[in-house]
């Protein structure tokens, strides 16, 4: 049962639980135009998680092509599904910005929501600094130029502070640019995919490697989780949809769908009709093939689909983080400057900026570290987000969830299960360099915490009061 509260809510009777169950404060609203629909949002979620083939090759460098192809099958039911399931119901449960914050918060109090905002943020602000040097590693092959030096550098500075500035126009034109880069990076797989059907040999698929190359599940198993990973991120920006308890559901299933087949077709179209040293199956690697099933017009087609796909890439991951930021602030986590917007075009440009600035400080890490970090943390955040979900579910099962899962509970423990068993492995093979960076920033997480609870005791800096709040008492 909901009821408005006032400021100051009378305490539940004693045989009632209270259950921290909010609804999140509206806080500055958006600009109309700027609403997020069905096309844009599909788009937008496909760059949150994968924006093209590209990066998929190293599984086949790790494993042989029949285990990539088996990875991409079968990973998207025991991880990719899962968690879009989650994401549309909790999403279309708590309609505002912060998403998966909310929902940590929502479950169990304010440490928790706290720490997941550190844990996603960091992981989403790593993963987005390798998103520029990623397409300028595709746009040296056709400038050698951007190869290494201060030209590189240079590159991913103009294209870090260019991109940013294109996430402050607006979200509405962040998800209209999301569907235009889509179509033309999509478009020159399809036509390889195409090409190269009468070049397949069947038998070409069922090679698990040379003799002779060790297997590196580590590569493996972290390619394919990058790959197919983050699609709760868009859950941070459902205050800016239109419609969000009808538009989440329709727009999430439509990404799975586009997803996964912008992955496995091109997969099995190039090593079915290329056989190469399978060494030669690093990043990049699929604009070679095209050349060698196509001819260069299509390797070069490639490569510019493979930067605009990074521009997309990264224009939709900042937004997310950008409006996590906001949402964090809505709920008194962050000082209330996350909450202001531009006057012009209604985004959070603090959140940009401070996203901005940390994805360029992170971008000269090694880019295997780079995917490692991110994966780790992101592993915290999501058995955090696992937790909640099953939680919110047992504990306010009265909460209107215009989209549910059609599991009870124990269904619920069981979806969960198996992609927490993959996290716990995840972290397990991470290196010790990785072990040590994330345990780090796990740490400053819990110590963001205490400093801001700190800075509000002390009124050092400002932040929102959290009024516009709803209370649900559970039995």
């Amino acid at each position: 049962m909901t009821a408005s509260s006032p400021p100051h809510p009378p305490p539940p009777p004693p045989d009632l639980q209270e259950l921290p169950i909010t609804l999140p404060a509206a806080g500055p609203p958006s600009r109309k135009n700027n609403k997020l629909t069905l096309v844009p949002l599909i788009f937008l979620i496909y760059f949150e998680v994968a924006g093209g083939p590209f990066g998929e090759e190293p599984a086949v460098q790790a494993a042989g092509p029949l285990l990539a192809i088996i990875g991409f099958l079968i990973f998207p039911f025991i991880w990719s599904i899962p968690e879009a399931l989650i994401t549309a119901e909790l999403s279309t449960a708590f309609p505002g910005n912060g998403g998966f914050v909310i929902w940590a918060d929502q479950a169990f109090g304010p440490f928790f929501g706290s720490l997941m905002g550190s844990l996603k943020f960091l992981s989403g602000v790593i993963n987005i600094a390798s998103f520029p040097a990623l397409g300028i590693d595709y746009l040296k092959r056709i400038f050698p130029v951007f190869s290494s030096g201060p030209p590189r550098h240079a590159a991913v500075l103009g294209s870090t502070l260019l991109l940013s500035f294109l996430n402050y126009t607006g979200l509405s034109i962040v998800g209209w640019t999301a569907v235009f880069l889509g179509v033309i990076s999509l478009l020159p797989f399809l036509l390889l995919s195409l090409i190269a059907i009468p070049k397949i040999r069947p038998h070409r698929w069922g090679s698990l490697g040379q003799k002779g190359l060790k297997k590196d599940w580590n590569l493996f198993f972290n390619t394919l989780f990058w790959n197919l990973n983050f699609w709760d991120n868009v859950s941070t920006m459902a205050g800016e949809v239109e419609s969000p308890r009808k538009t989440f559901p329709a727009a999430l299933s439509a990404s799975v769908v586009l997803t996964c087949l912008g992955y496995i077709l091109p997969l099995l179209a190039v090593t079915g009709s290329v056989s190469v040293d399978q060494r030669e199956w690093e990043s990049g690697f699929m604009a070679t093939a095209a050349g060698m099933i196509a001819g260069d017009w299509l390797k070069f087609w490639v490569e510019t689909g493979a930067v605009l796909s990074a521009v997309g890439l990264f224009e939709a991951q900042t937004s997310s983080c950008a409006f996590q930021l906001l949402g964090q602030a809505e709920r008194a986590f962050l000082p209330e400057i996350f909450l202001r917007r531009s006057e012009a075009f209604g985004t959070p440009w603090a959140g940009i900026l401070l996203t901005s600035a940390i994805a360029l400080a992170a971008s000269n890490m090694d880019f295997d570290d780079i995917i490692s970090c991110a994966n780790f943390l992101y592993s915290l955040g999501m058995l955090l987000e696992f937790a909640a979900f099953v939680w919110l579910r047992r504990a306010a099962p009265e909460v209107e969830r215009p989209y549910r899962v059609p599991l009870g509970v124990p269904g619920l423990v069981a979806m969960c299960l198996v992609p927490s068993v993959f996290l716990v492995y995840i972290m397990v093979i991470a290196t010790k360099l990785v072990f040590l960076v994330s345990g780090l920033m796990t740490a400053g997480g819990v110590g963001w915490y205490f400093l801001m609870k700190l800075c509000k005791e002390k009124k050092w800096l400002k932040f929102s009061n959290g009024c516009g709040e709803n209370t649900i008492y559970v039995q």
